[in-house]
């Protein structure tokens, strides 16, 4: 295994969008040449300055070097030939849209371009191995790594097998991830939103349930959240919560709380709403909460200022 992680030495990122090019930022800033493709130059431009703002995050907090920065940089090749980003790759990772008829015809194009060995992942977070590699010949080097954002400090990531992963396939990219020193677990088969995404989706059904019903509002739900359990997720997780705390108390306690619990299966009017009302959130200046900065500056405010928080964070943990 050791011999084949040292094989994977050129990786191609597929896209180059909201998380596109965080991950390939992830691959250049541990040594690897990456090279980044997207439709469209301008693109591809706009996720190289994204980059650069993001290293200057790391740089402003201690976690980046000048040399370190420039030497990330010039490990990212911008690209809009795919037969030239796929060709050399050891390992090439999808970061398209979540668009299931572009993502087969997608893969099917790669495997014509690149080497027999070359493992094809998909930082997809619904579309399950089965349906989007229908077109490709060797299944077996077919893999999910699911991301989450920003993709570049975030430390987990899903690594999920369908059922024509090989092995092989399965724990070699399950390593790589632990050699960009991310935290990868491993989702054995596939399910709809596999794990952290339903995790989070039942947790978002109750805060919408508890908003519509007048409970509290959306700054005390943040906040709460942020102040409890939140804040204690960061380093002890539910189940070992659980057993710290008895899973006889536990156990009593969701005999008790279930029967209130939301269990709609449709999407709460509050919700329902704002997305008919065109308030989608930071990109259009309001959503739960207004932004009074120009929208797209607001967006960028925000996320950097997260990004902050969030490396703040992690040194912290990792001292």
């Amino acid at each position: 295994m050791e011999k084949k992680l040292k094989e994977v030495r050129e990786i191609t990122v597929i896209g180059s969008g909201l998380m596109g090019h965080g991950i390939g930022q992830a691959f250049a800033q541990r040594g690897y040449s990456v090279s980044l493709y997207d439709l469209d130059r301008s693109i591809l431009e706009e996720a190289l300055s994204q980059i650069r703002s993001n290293l200057e995050t790391f740089l402003e907090l201690g976690l980046e070097t000048e040399e370190g920065v420039q030497k990330a940089l010039s490990n990212i090749r911008l690209t809009i030939d795919l037969r030239e980003a796929a060709k050399r790759s050891q390992f090439i990772l999808e970061a398209a849209p979540e668009n299931l008829a572009l993502k087969m015809d997608l893969f099917e194009e790669l495997e014509r371009y690149c080497h027999p060995e070359t493992i094809l992942a998909s930082n997809t977070s619904t579309l399950p191995i089965s349906e989007f590699g229908k077109k490709v010949k060797k299944k077996e080097r077919l893999v999910i790594t699911h991301w989450f954002n920003p993709p570049h400090i975030i430390p987990t990531v899903e690594v999920v097998r369908g059922e024509t992963t090989s092995q092989e396939v399965f724990d070699l990219t399950f390593h790589l991830m632990e050699k960009l020193g991310k935290k990868p677990i491993r989702i054995l088969k596939e399910v709809p939103g596999f794990l952290i995404n339903r995790v989070q989706t039942a947790m978002l059904r109750e805060v919408l349930s508890l908003l519509e019903q007048g409970v509290a509002g959306p700054e005390d739900i943040d906040t709460g959240v942020m102040g409890s359990f939140g804040l204690r997720l960061a380093v002890i997780g539910p189940l070992a919560t659980g057993d710290m705390g008895g899973l006889d108390l536990w156990c009593k306690g969701m005999r008790y709380l279930y029967p209130f619990l939301d269990c709609s299966t449709e999407v709460q009017r509050i919700l329902e709403e704002k997305v008919e009302r065109g308030e989608f959130g930071l990109k259009t200046g309001k959503g739960f909460f207004e932004y009074n900065l120009e929208k797209g500056l607001a967006l960028s405010a925000q996320s950097r200022e997260r990004d902050k928080r969030l490396l703040s964070l992690l040194k912290t943990l990792s001292q």
